[in-house]
């Protein structure tokens, strides 16, 4: 492979060889500080050059990292931090506020200035992004460090901490994999990403790399020669002049961002040279089967889609091909993967009939919750792992998924999946975005409530009229209110729990 560029960022680029060069002097200097096999290097940083060199020196040492989601909060961090003790931390200048210094403790901390892409995305100062007296930035000291030229034979994985949905987020570990079981999962990942059609040459990293799925999509990436261009902050008309100026060929994204690509002026789709796409995945959050429809009317059939766990790696993908074929589907199962149906008891459900979605593969008795017996043990049925979402096979072994267990409204003695709910809502013209949950209610114990982003106004009789005509009335929103924007995460999923938490405060404040 030639000294090509491996990753791209602005007006600035990183080479292969200055990738491998940076990533020993930063290995290096990570091991003067107490870094060694095991080990863990917590990393606050948007999207730049440092994930992939210091992942790169913490997997040479026999550590690695743990990416942190740079929008929480000090002592969100502050939980993360005193449960993976990382030995040391890094963190973009920006994010390094003193609140959140103090939850980095008497361990050594690294900080790095912020780019001047970076800044410019997020409208930073140049004091935000500076290094203030006595920082040391781990990519200067690793320019005039001796390079560490060992290689960790059997280098674990990154420590990635899941989104915390009901309680404080969980670290998953994996325990290191059989040589074959490695490649196997490898091959599987590779394929439901789309990357092993046709030549990588180049992809935009729309997504934030402290989530698993961008993480492993553009360290596969590049692993396969492809350059990995870094978007700063998504923008939907900047993306299609970067797959036009680079002739990018594969991309990984969300529904989210489908939305606002489709959002976009018709000639400002039409002005660009698209024609070096050749796989489209996304994942992480469902897609709209219209938005679906109108993405592969646009590019061809160069999307996919995938379905996967931080806990279980890919479980099921599928072409558009497919998934036109079987709409409204996630796919089937990847290579080595069974994927069953089961009740609370464990017993396998009918064909058609939802229940919890289970799944085991070679690797799945190697994961772990790191510091959670219980919630591992709560993790296994039978010898599957079980993923907390409710769905159903059909005859051909495509795979819907109705909801998740945990977001599952409970009213009446009667279980209510909101999926179902905001699949309705989002059948209604003026509606653009839904979220159901249950709050609280003296009788019935849950009742159902929905907010919702309109596109225009509509008045609420002729919406429940509406819903009526396709829901049965216990599934019907007791509760509805407009807000100007559901609040997302990056990877695309609604933000339910705040919503709830919101409501629920208005509720008690109001007796």
């Amino acid at each position: 492979m030639t000294d090509s560029i491996a990753i791209l960022s602005g007006e600035r680029s990183l080479s292969r060889s200055a990738l491998t060069a940076a990533a020993k002097g930063a290995a290096r200097v990570l091991a003067e500080h107490g870094v060694g096999a095991g080990d863990v290097v917590a990393l606050l940083a948007r999207n730049g050059f440092g994930y992939f060199v210091f992942n790169e020196a913490a997997r040479r040492l026999g550590a690695c990292i743990t990416p942190v989601n740079w929008h929480l909060k000090p002592a969100e961090v502050g939980y993360i931090i005193a449960d993976c003790s990382p030995k040391v931390v890094i963190a973009h200048a920006d994010l390094a506020t003193d609140a959140m210094r103090a939850v980095f403790g008497d361990r050594p901390v690294f900080i790095e200035a912020v780019a001047p892409e970076i800044a410019a995305a997020y409208g930073l100062s140049e004091a935000q992004c500076s290094l203030r007296a006595g920082d040391v930035a781990l990519s200067e000291a690793a320019q005039v460090a001796e390079p560490w030229e060992d290689a960790h034979p059997a280098p674990p994985s990154a420590l990635f901490y899941t989104s915390g949905t009901t309680g404080h987020p969980k670290a998953v570990k994996r325990e290191t994999l059989p040589p074959d079981v490695q490649v196997a999962v490898t091959e599987r990942t590779v394929t439901a990403f789309g990357l092993a059609d046709g030549d990588v040459t180049a992809t935009v990293m729309t997504g934030p790399l402290y989530h698993s799925a961008p993480f492993a999509y553009a360290t596969n990436a590049l692993r396969l020669g492809g350059m990995v261009i870094l978007q700063p902050r998504f923008n939907a008309a900047e993306l299609l002049a970067l797959i036009e100026q680079h002739r990018v060929s594969h991309l990984h994204m969300v529904p989210t961002m489908f939305n606002r690509l489709l959002a976009l002026p018709d000639q400002v789709r039409r002005r660009h040279d698209l024609s070096s796409l050749v796989a489209i995945t996304h994942g992480a959050a469902p897609c709209p089967s219209e938005v679906k429809r109108a993405m592969i009317d646009w590019l061809g059939p160069v999307v996919r889609e995938y379905y996967a766990m931080t806990e279980l790696g890919i479980v099921a993908c599928s072409t558009s091909a497919e998934w036109l074929a079987h709409p409204g589907s996630v796919g089937r199962a990847a290579p080595g993967v069974d994927i069953r149906i089961m009740d609370e008891g464990g017993g396998d459900l009918p064909t058609g009939i939802a229940g919890d979605i289970c799944v085991r593969h070679a690797g799945t008795d190697a994961v772990y919750y790191h510091n959670a017996p219980e919630k591992t043990a709560s993790l296994r049925r039978h010898g599957f792992v079980v993923t907390g979402d409710i769905g159903a096979l059909d005859a051909d072994g495509f795979l819907t998924i109705s909801d998740r267990r945990t977001d599952m409204i409970l009213s009446g003695g009667v279980n209510i999946y909101p999926a179902e709910i905001e699949a309705a809502l989002l059948g209604h013209a003026a509606v653009a975005d839904a979220a159901v949950f249950g709050l609280p209610h003296a009788e019935l114990g849950e009742q159902v409530a929905a907010v919702l982003q309109y596109r225009a106004r509509v008045d609420e009789t002729e919406l429940r009229a509406f819903l009526k005509e396709r829901l049965a009335d216990f599934k019907l929103p007791k509760l509805i209110r407009a807000i100007d924007a559901l609040p997302r995460e990056d990877s695309g999923k609604v933000r339910k729990r705040l919503l709830r938490d919101e409501w629920l405060a208005e509720l008690e404040k109001a007796g």
